[in-house]
């Protein structure tokens, strides 16, 4: 039977915080707390304190000493009688307040059902008390924590839906030139969609290429200037030069390659042969 308050918090006996920059919240269910156990709470986190099920209070940065409904029992002595453990569960959820990166990855298709492959880059934050609740009453955890990766299952669906509603309906070559319509689009869906979460949206950046890397090569020598017969033959001729075969300018410069001389034409061979040239 414990004799001293037991402290709560999220830190590790080595310092490191068990939310760090992945997870978003975090649960300690302990049948060791009870009422008068210490409670911190760092700067960058909330804490929200269930029992049963039910919410009994939401913390902001400081240290508490836990007041639960079983007050009149002293939590210690409780405990003696129930083998060290509480009868009664308490759950400690710490909420992360920092601003977290997550990215999503999909495949969307363009107006000639080419496949784009996509990338979303966003940040996030729980802002507010009731944010935190919202997280911890429409999020589940699948263990003791939710991370980053969670929250990138749930948007991924709403990113897609909100991408394809645009690059569907678009060619390929002109995709970048409405990618701030997408980021418009992506942006208020994903807003509306997080904020059942209690979670806010704070900055989003999307990138789109085509999926085939033959494809993602011939629009790039396209941006430098070239024409699309151009980029093709410049294709080739890298490819060739990679493979080592001589003839990779003909192919830049859309010229035949032969080996030795011109095939056809008059060769003056009298210096050879000691005889007068033409010229004498």
């Amino acid at each position: 039977m414990a004799i001293t308050r037991q402290v709560i918090t999220s830190l590790g006996r080595d310092g490191d915080d068990l939310l760090g920059s992945k997870n978003i919240a975090v649960k300690i269910a302990d049948d060791s707390i009870v009422s008068g156990s210490l409670l911190t709470v760092e700067s960058n986190h909330f804490c929200v304190l269930k029992s049963r099920g039910a919410v009994l209070k939401v913390y902001e940065t400081g240290q508490y000493a836990l007041i639960t409904p079983d007050k009149p029992l002293l939590g210690s002595v409780v405990q003696g009688f129930f083998g060290g453990a509480s009868p009664w569960v308490y759950e400690v959820i710490y909420i992360n307040r920092s601003k977290l990166l997550i990215r999503s990855q999909g495949i969307a298709t363009s107006a000639e059902m080419a496949e784009m492959s996509y990338q979303v880059d966003y940040y996030v934050h729980v802002d507010t008390q009731q944010a935190a609740l919202d997280l911890i009453t429409h999020l589940p955890f699948n263990g003791n924590t939710i991370d980053t990766r969670e929250i990138a299952d749930y948007a991924g669906p709403a990113i897609e839906q909100a991408i394809n509603q645009v690059v569907q309906v678009t060619r390929m070559e002109e995709i970048n030139e409405h990618i701030f319509d997408i980021r418009e689009n992506v942006k208020a869906h994903l807003t509306e969609f997080l904020a059942v979460y209690g979670i806010l949206l704070n900055d989003l950046k999307i990138l789109i290429l085509p999926k085939d890397e033959r494809m993602r090569e011939l629009i790039s020598l396209q941006a430098i200037g070239l024409s699309p017969i151009e980029a093709v033959r410049y294709y080739l001729a890298l490819r060739m030069a990679e493979k080592g075969l001589v003839s990779a300018p003909n192919a830049a410069a859309g010229v035949p390659f032969n080996v030795g001389g011109q095939p056809t034409g008059i060769y003056s061979l009298a210096g050879q042969a000691g005889l007068p040239g033409p010229s004498s």
